[in-house]
């Protein structure tokens, strides 16, 4: 996503804000773009979306494509909604009653959840969603003659590696795809050797200006509109699966608030999940298949498989700080001291070793630094709640530690020392609780993979 210069430096009041308006939508699927456009009152907003390259559409392909934009379009809304979170969603455009008006009430209301604790506002009553103009119908389309073929979105982790290659195995030709351009993804991209199609979120400069000016501002459910950009690829380019790689502990919470369990992954997790399935057979098509491939592993499961896709080590880097948009605060690879680094480093260590995961971590050896045991206190549950990122569970942080000091390999290092007496004293895992960490939970209920999936979750369980 980008980040023009902002243009507006007066004071921005949020509670003067009475009405977040849905106020158009472009779609251009001939020249590969998508003009998102809302309004706070009447100070307006307008995001571009670019498909580069993207393969020309027509029919029934070309009607499915505009519908996942319009659900794109409703849903990444939350980037501006939040900029004050007033009391009215005014639709002007009928796309929310041709969706669902309770649908969007959720997703806005969960997946802006951590937003709402940050600023300490109780969304629930303030979501209220009402039109301004008269409601459009939206039916699934049929006859997209779709072939079984994977598009993989890749994010330069761990994660995303492991889904490639079980994409590979399982000989569906994957496509890749990313949303921006990121070293990181290039870097994955060329090591898999496939196909990458790109989509380039534009948010209008306007909204970051506010932010300088006293917005609001927060975490907001951006995989959802990362999954719906890349269903728009996944149709154009013929695909019938669109395959995650959103792992079982993203469904976990980070901790209860207003009566809600708030959790930094809502959009990852398979509730929504579930729901966004729902969303496209009953109003896109039944015909292209979205959910992710790793959703009965475990943080510990990938990254155990991950240990064995030794040419992708070098590459691949799950630390924010790497995907900075300005260039001058981005570092190459690891910042060596946030949540995202301490969990890799504590995910992978059982598995490659005091060496190698410092290899991975290029010379960052987190384990002997002191400096990081409140972070891994926090992952662990020991003191703190459980961290605002992309981190696994709490029992399985806790499982790795377990695992790491069966190694014997960090014995001397002054974190880790201390990190598994406070874990002892807190609860060492049990060997039940080591067993469930790396056991696929591929039963019913447990993922939302289809059936006609099959052979893909087969390739990704098949990879330990």
């Amino acid at each position: 996503m980008s980040a023009p210069a902002p243009a507006t430096t007066a004071p921005f009041d949020p509670e003067a804000v009475r009405a977040f308006r849905f106020t158009g939508l472009a779609v251009d699927l001939a020249g590969g773009t998508a003009r998102f456009s809302y309004a706070l009152d009447e100070r307006a907003f307008t995001e571009t979306v670019t498909f580069v390259d993207l393969p020309p559409l027509s029919g029934p392909r070309a009607a499915a494509a505009t519908r996942l934009l319009e659900l794109a379009y409703l849903i990444a809304g939350t980037s501006y909604y939040k900029a004050a979170a007033p009391g009215e969603l005014r639709d002007e455009t009928g796309l929310v009653a041709a969706y669902g008006a309770d649908a969007l009430r959720d997703i806005y209301l969960h997946g802006l959840g951590e937003y709402a604790y940050v600023n300490r506002l109780d969304l629930a009553p303030r979501l209220r969603f009402t039109a301004a103009g008269p409601p459009v119908e939206r039916t699934p389309v049929t006859g997209l003659d779709l072939a079984h073929r994977a598009l993989v979105p890749v994010g330069g982790g761990k994660d995303s590696a492991v889904s490639i290659e079980a994409a590979r195995r399982a000989g569906t030709d994957p496509l890749l795809f990313t949303v921006g351009r990121h070293r990181a993804v290039d870097d994955t991209v060329a090591v898999a050797g496939l196909p990458l199609a790109r989509a380039v979120r534009a948010l209008d400069p306007e909204l970051f200006a506010l932010n300088a000016t006293g917005a609001r501002n927060g975490h907001v459910p951006v995989t959802a509109v990362v999954m719906l950009l890349g269903a728009v690829c996944a149709v154009a380019h013929g695909c019938d699966a669109v395959a995650l790689s959103n792992e079982r502990s993203a469904s976990e919470g980070n901790l209860v608030w207003a009566g809600r369990e708030v959790n930094h992954q809502w959009s990852k997790g398979l509730a929504f999940e579930r729901l966004l399935q729902q969303l496209l057979a009953a109003h896109v098509t039944p015909e292209l298949d979205v959910f992710s491939l790793l959703r009965p592993l475990s943080e510990l499961s990938i990254a155990q498989r991950f240990a064995r896709l030794t040419a992708y080590h070098p590459v691949v880097t799950s630390c924010n700080a790497a995907f900075r948009i300005e260039e001058g605060r981005r570092v190459h690879r690891w910042c060596g001291h946030c949540p995202k680094c301490h969990f890799v480093f504590l995910a992978l260590a059982p598995f490659l070793g005091r060496a190698g995961v410092v290899e991975v971590f290029e010379g960052l050896d987190l384990y002997a630094d002191p400096a990081q045991l409140d972070g891994y206190l926090a992952l662990t549950g020991v003191a703190g709640d459980k961290p605002f990122e992309c981190v696994g569970e709490v029992v399985e942080s806790r499982v790795a530690v377990r695992l790491a000091a069966e190694t014997g390999d960090w014995d001397d290092a002054p974190a880790f020392g201390t990190l598994a007496e406070r874990v002892r004293a807190a609860g060492w895992p049990s060997d039940a609780q080591v067993a469930e960490a790396l056991t696929p939970t591929a039963g019913p209920g447990q993922h939302a993979v289809p059936e006609r999936q099959a052979d893909l979750l087969a390739a990704a369980l098949d990879l330990a």
